[in-house]
């Protein structure tokens, strides 16, 4: 029997669920789906899209020493995708379609859509669960509920993963080529233009360069994880995201290289290692989450009371947080990195997230969007999650009177003004502390403005805002 591997967020040969089912059916063929105007619609950035699609060459190259073409079809959107499928499967007289599960609720639409039309034409469809450690909607409070506190769900999945990680899964046997031929695949999928190619260098494709990097921290790097992963100017942390984002690298293969380095500890031992894996839960956590809520797809508040904050239209203000002129050093050049890299630190992320959530008081989807616009590792999931936790509107974010000074994480996490200095050469020359909150002076002497905000007036208005709602 002909079979069909779609792949979506999961592109490699190895530990691949869906590609593992459809070789045991029968002559495999992949098939990626390209959507330009649906990524547009999702507000992909370019890097990412580009990301995949030399993730996709290298697959391609991986595949074909399999003998599995991969076939590329393009649709303008998902309402596209039954028809697209439909027809290729009669084309190629698939019998059965496997593919790994997505949980946004676009994608879910699709699948259900997808799913029926190829019943209908007799042809059998298959979802498998290889973006998540365990699979959401199994990891349930003692009511049967979707845990909305992160301690207790990492507990609940530390002990089933201590007792059963997930299998690692080879890639396939060579098969026998079915008679068609992969497809060549484009320069650039349609209005995502490429990233510089020093940008590119940073986030090599292919499964043997992930593996490389997974390697390279398991082996050392991950030792000093939890004292060092949040200064921003110290190689601390994995940069491993774009990979697990695109599925290039799979959760499993993260934990078990984690575990290897914690001598199978999966919360005590090596407190580096340790930590890091509490990282992967927190990843599931908020995959669980937005597969439980759909309304986070739609990008609603967790906590609807706080739909009812009083956000700031302030359009310039947005403006100076987008493009590194609020006049906050840390924040500035945690804006500059994301635009210049499509990366961000993840302390960073946290710090630029509550100064315009908190601070300027602006909507948290505006920066969610912007976000997701520039980088290179836009994940629903964890972009929705982490933006929600800072503006104080998830599950088990924050408490809003809770502020990030940003002056205090900037001495904090860049004594030495490293970090600043690389991403704001105006400032590159100011001795010492100066350079965490230059004087009048000094901004004007160096052409850099001063805040658009008074950070201890401003954390006031935010907690005035948010004390001011309703209490569930």
């Amino acid at each position: 029997m002909n079979t069909l591997l779609w792949l979506r967020t999961d592109l490699r040969a190895h530990d691949n669920p869906a590609l593992a089912a459809a070789a045991e059916d029968g002559s495999v063929t992949a098939l990626f789906l390209a959507a330009p105007a649906q990524w547009r619609l999702h507000g992909d950035a370019p890097a990412k899209v580009d990301f995949w699609l030399r993730n996709l060459r290298e697959l391609s190259r991986d595949l074909a020493e399999l003998g599995i073409p991969l076939k590329l079809l393009t649709v303008r959107d998902w309402s596209e995708a039954p028809a697209a499928l439909a027809g290729f499967c009669r084309d190629h007289a698939i019998g059965h379609v496997h593919a790994n599960a997505e949980w946004a609720v676009n994608e879910r639409r699709r699948d259900a859509s997808v799913a029926a039309g190829l019943q209908a034409m007799g042809v059998d469809w298959t979802l498998h669960h290889g973006a998540s450690l365990l699979r959401p909607g199994t990891v349930l409070t003692g009511k049967g509920d979707c845990y909305r506190v992160y301690t207790p769900y990492a507990r609940a999945c530390r002990e089933r993963l201590r007792t059963a990680p997930p299998r690692a899964l080879p890639a396939p046997r060579r098969q026998a080529p079915p008679p068609w031929a992969a497809d060549p695949l484009p320069a650039a999928f349609d209005g995502f233009d490429a990233p510089d190619e020093a940008v590119r260098a940073l986030w090599p494709a292919g499964e043997s360069a992930a593996q490389d990097r997974l390697e390279a921290f398991a082996d050392g790097v991950i030792d000093a994880y939890r004292d060092e992963r949040d200064f921003p100017s110290r190689p601390a942390t994995s940069c491993l995201s774009p990979y697990l984002a695109a599925g290039v690298l799979s959760p499993g293969q993260a934990l078990r290289a984690a575990l290897a380095a914690n001598h199978g500890e999966i919360d005590s031992g090596k407190a580096g290692a340790a930590t890091w894996i509490n990282e992967l839960l927190w990843r599931e956590f908020y995959q669980h989450l937005l597969a439980a809520h759909p309304s986070l797809s739609m990008h609603q508040p967790m906590k609807p009371e706080t739909a009812a904050v009083p956000w700031r239209d302030a359009p310039q203000d947005l403006e100076a947080w987008r493009h590194g002129r609020t006049g906050i050093p840390i924040v500035d050049a945690a804006m500059r990195q994301l635009l210049a890299l499509g990366w961000m630190h993840n302390r960073l992320r946290m710090v630029t997230a509550m100064f315009l959530s908190k601070n300027l008081l602006i909507d948290w989807r505006e920066g969610e969007a912007w976000f997701m616009a520039h980088l290179v590792d836009g994940d629903l999931a964890a972009n929705n999650g982490g933006w929600q936790w800072s503006a104080s509107t998830g599950a088990d974010a924050v408490p809003y009177f809770r502020v990030f000074n940003p002056l205090s994480q900037s001495r904090k996490f860049d004594p030495d003004g490293v970090f600043l200095r690389e991403w704001l050469p105006e400032l590159a020359h100011l001795p010492g502390d100066a350079i965490h909150d230059p004087s009048p002076m000094e901004r004007a002497a160096a052409g850099y403005p001063m805040p658009i905000v008074d950070l201890a007036q401003s954390r006031l208005r935010a907690l005035e805002a948010f004390g001011g709602l309703p209490r569930s």
